[in-house]
């Protein structure tokens, strides 16, 4: 019997070979990175060889890398770090972590593509009051790309603040903090093909952060609490060996499951946009995601419906809310995809949809 396909690398990407080795060399260390001593220095040398890894990926400077429990957290800070003073916008799709960091933020409309329209931020900004802007770089729903560049241009216009969500952008489309101009960026390392438990801020440089969790002084007094070096050395490991270049490689095993699936009757939710390469949210209309995700886990293909952030529930997507959608199942390819995961994938999709399409779903529509 054939291993269950996974397809929710948007969820968590499989462990990557070089960040388990990674992982395996910091568990044999036993000294505090704090600590003075040989197994301390020891400790340091990985910690800090892991914040060079993250900085020369991700185009900033290791001084800059301010590390974390994952990507929630690196959010967080930055919110706590840029809002006093501020009034927050954000976009309409945002991540959950972000929606709840600010939860009296201005959430600003997206095109039906999910994108966000440059002139609606610069007419957002024209109030002329300090701001802070976060935004996503890629959807972790849809995998749909803002157009960054334009509009972090846009934010610097108006001495706007501005915080990027990157978390499921890296290692999958270039990205350089530095030619970005952010204030703020975060990263998470299980979303790169590392461990749980380890995710980074990256900072503009000469910017003070002050600390959500005080502690020890750990992290240049920017975030306390004795750094978890297995999850921190393989968050490096798989910085290093995340390349949007190896990426693109998916793109073409998603075009194929798209086309067969539009071919059949679905619709892509951001289908038009730019996007992630590994992305696609489908959307079968007439069958309620959660009973696709469940019919397709049976068939030994694993997807999800939306985010895997609500402790395992299946709602309503405010990302598809935004976008006059409903319903969608997310297929997100993981960095070692084998080469048949678009047959695999279509073949169960088929048998499903096969299933629900009698008589279930004869003239159905898609709500608006």
């Amino acid at each position: 019997m054939a291993a269950p396909l996974y397809l929710d690398a948007n969820a968590t990407e499989p462990l990557r070979p070089e960040a388990r080795q990674a992982v395996l060399q910091a568990l044999d260390l036993p000294g505090n990175p704090s600590s003075v001593h040989g197994a301390g220095r020891a400790a340091r040398r990985l910690l800090e060889r892991a914040r060079d890894q993250v900085a020369s990926r991700f185009g900033t400077a290791p001084a800059d890398v301010v590390f974390t429990a994952g990507g929630t957290e690196a959010n967080a800070l930055a919110i706590h770090a840029l809002a006093p003073g501020r009034r927050i916008l954000l976009g309409a799709t945002e991540h959950p972590a972000v929606l709840a960091a600010a939860p009296d933020a201005t959430h600003l409309p997206v095109r039906p593509d999910g994108t966000l329209d440059p002139a609606v931020l610069d007419a957002a900004l024209r109030q002329g009051l300090p701001a802070l802007v976060c935004l996503m770089a890629a959807n972790n729903e849809t995998g749909v790309l803002h157009p960054l560049e334009e509009l972090a241009a846009i934010c610097r216009r108006h001495g706007a603040a501005l915080h990027v969500d990157a978390v499921q952008a890296a290692g999958r489309v270039p990205l350089d903090a530095a030619a970005l101009g952010a204030d703020t960026l975060a990263l998470s390392g299980h979303k790169l093909g590392g461990p749980k438990g380890a995710g980074a801020l990256l900072l503009r440089p000469g910017l003070a952060v002050a600390p959500l969790i005080a502690g020890g002084g750990q992290e240049r007094g920017r975030r306390g609490g004795t750094e978890p070096l297995p999850a921190i050395a393989g968050l490096g490991a798989a910085a290093a060996a995340a390349h949007p270049a190896a990426a693109a490689r998916l793109a073409p095993l998603r075009d194929a499951i798209e086309a067969f699936c539009l071919a059949q009757g679905a619709l892509v939710a951001g289908g038009g946009a730019p996007r992630l390469p590994n992305t696609s949210s489908l959307i079968l209309p007439g069958a309620a995601a959660e009973t696709q995700v469940i019919a397709l886990d049976l068939a030994g293909v694993q997807v999800s419906a939306g985010a895997a952030c609500s402790s395992g529930k299946v709602g309503a997507s405010h990302v598809l809310a935004a976008m006059g959608l409903q319903g969608a199942i997310r297929v997100s390819l993981p960095w070692d995809a084998p080469a048949d995961s678009a047959e695999r994938f279509t073949a169960a999709w088929s048998a499903m949809r096969s299933r629900l399409s009698r008589p279930a779903l004869a003239g159905a529509r898609l709500a608006p």
